[in-house]
């Protein structure tokens, strides 16, 4: 059985939903570092603070039951507005914001079996991860569950401003010069495009145990 399972992939993917689901059906501490990345953008937006004035002091947890705490605060719903999301990538462009972050999801990655998921995990993070996997699908696709997640939640969503973003978002991520997104070497890819949820989890599972 692979103990530590780092899970990368561009945005929509699909890398929060199935490992919550494989770290549940394992018994594995699931760790979202995007949440991470996203609770330093919450404060930078929330203080009108510089992102290295925030950095400093911040104090970010995540709990076992995929819970997010901000300086003590909860904040796993003020997360996952758009707003967020696109500061979100933002902040990750700094080179002391990832390192400060990256610290911490090595420290938690200490503590027993994990699965870890985010953009730069297999190759940065945990270059020595049991496992390691790449999930993507297509633009269209990606866009597609971003819009239908944003409506579920009773947010305005517009399908081709949702695709355009991904786009960008997607472009940000591999060009940065710090970390950028990429399949590591020894990563197994996952095109999820036509995949269900469950048959995601299902070669997840059957790679964890092989």
């Amino acid at each position: 059985m692979k103990k530590i399972i780092a899970v990368d992939g561009p945005a929509g993917a699909g890398k929060s939903t199935v490992s919550k689901i494989v770290a549940a059906r394992l018994g594995y501490t699931y760790i979202d570092t995007g949440a991470m990345y996203r609770a330093v953008a919450l404060k930078v937006l929330e203080s009108g603070k510089p992102v290295e004035e925030v950095t400093g002091d911040i104090e970010i947890k995540l709990d076992e039951a995929g819970k997010v705490f901000l300086d003590g605060r909860e904040v796993t719903k003020e997360i996952r507005t758009p707003e967020v999301s696109r500061g979100a990538s933002d902040v990750a462009k700094f080179g002391f914001v990832r390192k400060k972050l990256t610290e911490l999801q090595r420290e938690m990655a200490t503590q027993g079996s994990v699965i870890m998921d985010g953009r730069d995990i297999g190759t940065q993070v945990l270059p020595n991860a049991d496992l390691k996997i790449f999930l993507t699908a297509t633009v269209e696709e990606r866009a597609r569950r971003r819009f239908e997640e944003l409506k579920a939640k009773n947010f305005a969503a517009d399908f081709e401003q949702i695709k355009k973003e991904i786009s960008l978002r997607d472009k940000q991520d591999s060009e940065r010069e710090i970390a950028p997104l990429k399949m590591a070497e020894d990563a197994v890819l996952l095109d999820t495009t036509n995949l269900t949820i469950e048959q995601v989890v299902a070669e997840i599972l059957r790679l964890a145990q092989t």
